[in-house]
């Protein structure tokens, strides 16, 4: 389209005679003649051209037509036209771009497509873009797209504030409509790249020094724009990471894993840290590590054994004990023992102790000759100073003393402290030389001993010395006797093991107030001994004092075994009204002994005070035949006991149940009685009440009644209400008044009503009655409902 093309048409003259064309006409819109002469005469022969011209106006296929009118025998010679109008298109997807809510200092990309939608080759030659942050790539112009190709490049938005920004790229080609124009808007925020681990802190536990633990730890970028790492940086002997570096980037919401490593060269608690500073909005992450590290260690006890000397033919065992004092296993892989005469049993290796654990064997020496023997135990294990030496010495001789003891150790019964208790040591010779005693020595509490050095014993004979034990105070009590001599394995330990026991007496409570009591009464409070000693604890002398103090349940023949208890009563019964103090004085074996228990009381005067609430009852009206309920409480508000002695009801019609004759009420007890009033004749009721009668100050109480009988009428009022939302609820009652807000306290209903409806017949012709409603709960009645008013005709 916008061009044209030019063709010229021949007609040939192929008869015998000249041919004249008197016009030439053409058809389709396209096309037109540009040269040549359509009116001419052509000879026998010759021919004639025209020049036709093709511009279309549109993209597509046009046709036309040129006829020739002439003289000649086929006139209207007609020739077809056709052509195709061709024209470029250039299309935009998408045909606008938005970029929301780019980070400030990070950039969004997105994809144009440009479509040559025409049916020619569309030059591209120019691409102008504008708006601040706003770029583009992969675009060289010009370009050439064929007919029905596109192609792409992209776009960028990179802002430097959280100002919005609008744009556009306008291209330049030779399609229509050029220049086309792509609009562009951008929304920025702020950049926040939060930087967060997990774990947010690691501990490795108990490591092995020389060997490694790894740990994963995960950063993640919980904002929306990247984060660069610009260091970081390790803290803590041991501790080393792996996979993280400086420069390394994590996109928003994206994470990132690395490796810390616990590798303990010594032992004992490590701490450290890893400081990784980025680009993040909180710049510096710390995060602690600890460990311990553990290695296994190995102890024996004894570290070195001598034996003395043995007479030659015999043997002495001493047992080792190996231990693990580390803090990880320890695996043994071998031992040996050197040495004449040595030798080692009860234990064999490989074995594996772990922290804390023990092991033992016997290490023995046997001398074959008189002399000097030495040698050792070699252990060879993982732990550090492997292998672990046990030195042995010992030296055999031909004669010797050898010295037993019997008993060892010596155990005391149970002494009671201030007492003593005495056993026989008997020392032995069992040697062939006589038994020299250089030195004896006693320790411990309560201790003594007659052996004195020096002392000879023979060979083959003994001698007998005493151990006495006197304890000072409760509890275990050991010691020991050190004998040194020319026996083997002197100094000779002989252990000494006794419990001194004593009671020990405690109260609960440690003092005892009666408050007040009314004189002639009494009241009785427990008290609990308990023996917090080691012996029975018993009972010597016991006294009260005060007026009126006694106690039950304890006696000098009441014994309490150590760690027990009993209970007993402390009783204040007063005789006058006044203040009395006294004390509960025990005797005993334990300590502290005597304990004394204060007590206390005050002894007031009986009052017995009956108090009626309400102290009237008024029924109303009420049809005769008919009956209502209304009560009162009776509480007793003095000191002792009231007793009912009778209830006397006057007026016709009033009734009373629920207190009689005998009903006892104690102090702050109440009690209901129960009005009905059912009258027999109409009329008011005047000068009505209950009397009741008591050993009460101010007896009878009475209690005034009033109440109307009436001829029943035809009609009730029946009344229906919405039960409550709240829960707990028990029942409704219903009020009834003559006048609006006059409903009163008193329900018409004798007990709360379960259902939702209330009929109330005792109504009077021409009165108007008003109603409300109330819930029941465990805190009373709630709010009245909505008054409702009733008219009887």
């Amino acid at each position: 389209m916008g061009s044209s093309a030019t063709q010229g048409v021949t007609v040939t003259n192929t008869g015998t005679s000249a041919v004249n064309i008197s016009a030439a006409t053409i058809t389709g819109a396209a096309f037109s003649v540009v040269g040549g002469n359509p009116s001419t005469s052509v000879p026998v022969g010759q021919s004639v051209t025209v020049q036709i011209q093709f511009a279309p106006t549109a993209a597509g296929a046009a046709t036309g037509t040129v006829t020739v009118i002439s003289d000649a025998s086929n006139s209207q010679l007609a020739i077809s036209l056709s052509g195709t109008g061709t024209q470029p298109g250039l299309t935009i997807s998408p045909a606008s771009l938005n970029f929301s809510n780019v980070p400030v200092g990070q950039s969004s990309t997105q994809n144009i497509t440009l479509t040559n939608s025409g049916n020619s080759n569309l030059v591209l030659n120019l691409a102008t873009i504008s708006g601040p942050g706003f770029g583009m790539s992969g675009l060289a112009l010009p370009k050439t797209i064929a007919a029905g190709q596109n192609m792409s490049f992209s776009v960028q938005f990179s802002p430097t504030s959280t100002i919005g920004a609008s744009g556009s790229i306008v291209f330049t080609d030779h399609a229509p409509g050029s220049p086309q124009t792509l609009t562009m808007t951008g929304s920025a925020v702020a950049a926040d790249g939060t930087l967060g681990a997990n774990p947010g802190s690691f501990n490795f536990g108990n490591v092995v020094v020389g060997s490694t633990s790894p740990q994963t730890i995960t950063l993640t970028n919980s904002g929306n724009a990247k984060i660069t790492i610009n260091q970081v940086t390790m803290t803590g002997s041991g501790f080393s990471t792996s996979g993280l570096a400086a420069r390394q980037t994590i996109a928003a919401g994206a994470s990132a894993p690395f490796t810390a490593t616990f590798a303990p060269a010594t032992t004992g608690a490590h701490s450290g840290s890893i400081t990784i500073t980025s680009t993040a909005t909180n710049p510096t992450l710390t995060i602690p590590l600890s460990g311990t590290g553990t290695q296994g260690a190995l102890a024996a006890n004894p570290s070195s054994i001598n034996f003395g000397t043995l007479v030659v033919g015999s043997s002495r065992a001493v047992s080792v004990t190996l231990s693990n004092p580390g803090t990880a296993p320890v695996s043994i892989t071998a031992h040996n023992i050197t040495g004449t005469g040595f030798t080692l049993n009860g234990w064999a290796a490989p074995a594996s102790l772990n922290p804390g654990q023990t092991t033992s064997f016997t290490v023995t020496f046997a001398p074959t000759s008189a002399g000097s023997a030495g040698g050792g135990v070699s252990i060879t294990s993982h732990a550090p100073g492997s292998p672990l030496m046990i030195n042995l010495s010992g030296s055999g001789t031909a004669t010797q003393a050898q010295m037993t003891i019997s008993p060892s150790p010596v155990a005391f019964n149970n002494v009671n402290v201030g007492s003593s208790a005495t056993q026989n040591v008997t020392l032995t010779n069992t040697g062939n030389a006589a038994l020299n005693i250089t030195a004896a020595g006693v320790t411990g509490p309560g201790y003594t001993m007659n052996l004195t050095a020096p002392k000879t014993i023979n060979a083959g004979a003994n001698s007998i010395f005493t151990v006495t034990f006197t304890p000072t105070s409760a509890g275990s009590a050991p010691g020991s006797i050190s004998i040194t001599s020319n026996a083997p394995g002197s100094p000779a330990t002989i252990a000494l093991t006794e419990t001194g026991i004593q009671a020990q007496i405690a109260a609960s409570p440690t003092s005892v107030a009666f408050a007040n009591v009314v004189v002639g009464n009494s009241n009785s409070q427990p008290v609990t001994l308990r023996n917090n000693g080691n012996a029975t604890l018993k009972f010597s002398n016991i006294t009260v004092t005060g007026t009126g103090m006694t106690i039950t349940g304890l006696s000098t023949a009441t014994t309490i075994a150590a760690g027990g208890n009993m209970a007993f009563n402390a009783v204040f019964t007063p005789t006058s009204t006044a203040t009395v103090n006294g004390t509960i004085k025990l005797t005993t074996n334990g300590t502290p002994s005597p304990m004394t228990i204060n007590v206390s009381g005050t002894g007031v005067s009986a009052t017995q005070i009956l108090a009626a609430s309400p102290t009237s009852l008024s029924f109303g009206t009420v049809n005769v035949n008919n009956s209502i309920q209304l009560s009162t409480t009776l509480t007793n508000n003095g000191n002792s006991n009231i007793t009912v002695s009778g209830v006397t009801v006057t007026g016709a019609g009033f009734s009373a149940s629920g207190v009689s004759n005998g009903t006892m009420l104690t102090p702050g007890q109440s009690a209901t009685l129960t009005v009905t009033f059912a009258p027999r004749t109409p009329g008011a009721v005047n000068g009505a009440s209950v009397s009741i009668a008591s050993n009460a100050t101010g007896s009878p109480t009475t209690i005034t009644l009033s109440g109307t009988g009436q001829v029943s009428s035809s009609h009730s009022v029946g009344l229906t209400w919405n039960a409550s939302p709240t829960s707990g609820i028990s029942g409704y009652n219903v009020f009834r008044g003559t006048a609006s807000g006059a409903e009163g306290t008193t329900p018409l209903n004798a007990s709360p009503l379960p259902g939702l409806t209330y009929t109330d017949s005792n109504v009077t012709s021409g009165q108007t009655y008003f109603y409300v409603v109330t819930a029941v709960d465990p805190g009373g009645n709630s709010l009245p409902s909505n008054e409702v008013p009733a008219s009887i005709p």
